[in-house]
């Protein structure tokens, strides 16, 4: 069977709890997952009620598994393409050349990372090279640790950093401080270490410091980095849907975009969402294309109905 009432794209947190609420509603719904999720290269979740400390593919194991046992489909692959369908709904095209054609699509592709081009960072990411103090700072607690500059939220990053450790020390990188956030981070003892930076340092496979570009090392034992979010935003593009300035697609509360049936949940649309986030949202996405999916059913018995009770033409 290739017809669904939903497709969705993206098999993460987002995908997978659309999924088994659809197919908990009795919806026939398949979720294609290409098998890239982000969060790969941390060996643990956090935060996530009930699943706190769970390495994040077993959650997607256990996510897979409830989805199927409901009736869902999932499909390991790609998504080449998506557009409108002749008459109605959408045509799926998955890189192998198969074809899924759907009533909605609910897209849960995700965002990339942008990470700073300094040689130690791409190797360290998710493992002490880290992103999210809500999601990696407990375990790193009261160690010392780095903030990245290079970004214009990296001094904000720092203060936020430092709710975690009281040896927190902000390499400003390429970024040039004020006044002001020099002296908002002497207040709370947050030690600023000029000079561009050169490399990660690593020692048995665990990072050890950040050198810079005078050869002076400065043990951390971890460091944090805002990195630059870019959402995967081509489906939906070329589905028309609208974006923002930022490059991010626009959607309500409930994951609507500017295309009637086409829905978007997690971090496809919010660069903020974590785990336990993004799988709210893809539920809250779910209920909604249900709902709308009813209001259609509706609107189908009723043309069926009258078309059942109109009397036969009568003839002399």
């Amino acid at each position: 069977m290739n017809r669904y009432d939903v497709v969705v794209i993206g098999g993460g947190a987002a995908g997978l709890s659309a999924g088994l609420v659809l197919a908990r509603a009795r919806r026939t719904v398949a979720v294609v997952d290409a098998g890239s999720p982000r969060n790969a290269p941390a060996a643990h979740l956090q935060g996530f009620l009930s699943r706190d400390g769970l390495p994040p593919q077993d959650l997607l194991a256990l996510g897979r598994a409830e989805v199927t046992a409901y009736g869902g489909t999932l499909i390991d692959g790609a998504v080449a393409a998506a557009a409108p369908g002749a008459r109605s709904g959408f045509q799926v095209r998955l890189a192998d050349g198969s074809v899924l054609t759907a009533r909605r699509l609910l897209v849960a592709t995700g965002l990339h990372d942008v990470l700073p081009d300094i040689p130690g960072v791409r190797e360290r990411w998710g493992r002490d090279l880290l992103h999210c103090p809500y999601c990696h700072g407990y375990e790193v607690r009261d160690q010392p640790l780095g903030v990245l500059g290079g970004t214009s939220e990296a001094v904000q990053h720092a203060q936020l950093i430092r709710q975690w450790s009281s040896d927190v020390v902000l390499f400003p990188h390429t970024d040039a401080l004020t006044a002001q956030q020099r002296e908002q981070l002497a207040a709370r003892e947050i030690r600023v270490v000029e000079g561009t930076v050169q490399q990660l340092v690593v020692e048995d496979d665990k990072l050890a410091g950040v050198e810079l570009d005078d050869g002076r090392v400065v043990r951390r034992a971890a460091v944090f980095v805002r990195p630059r979010f870019v959402p995967h935003t081509d489906l939906l593009v070329s589905l028309g849907c609208d974006l923002d300035d930022d490059g991010w697609v626009r959607s309500d509360a409930v994951g609507r975009t500017t295309v009637p049936g086409v829905s978007v949940a997690g971090n496809a649309a919010n660069p903020r969402a974590q785990v336990i986030t993004a799988a709210g949202e893809g539920s809250s996405a779910a209920i909604a294309l249900n709902n709308d999916l009813v209001d259609d059913d509706v609107h189908a018995a009723v043309q069926r109905h009258a078309t059942k009770e109109s009397p036969c033409p009568t003839t002399d």
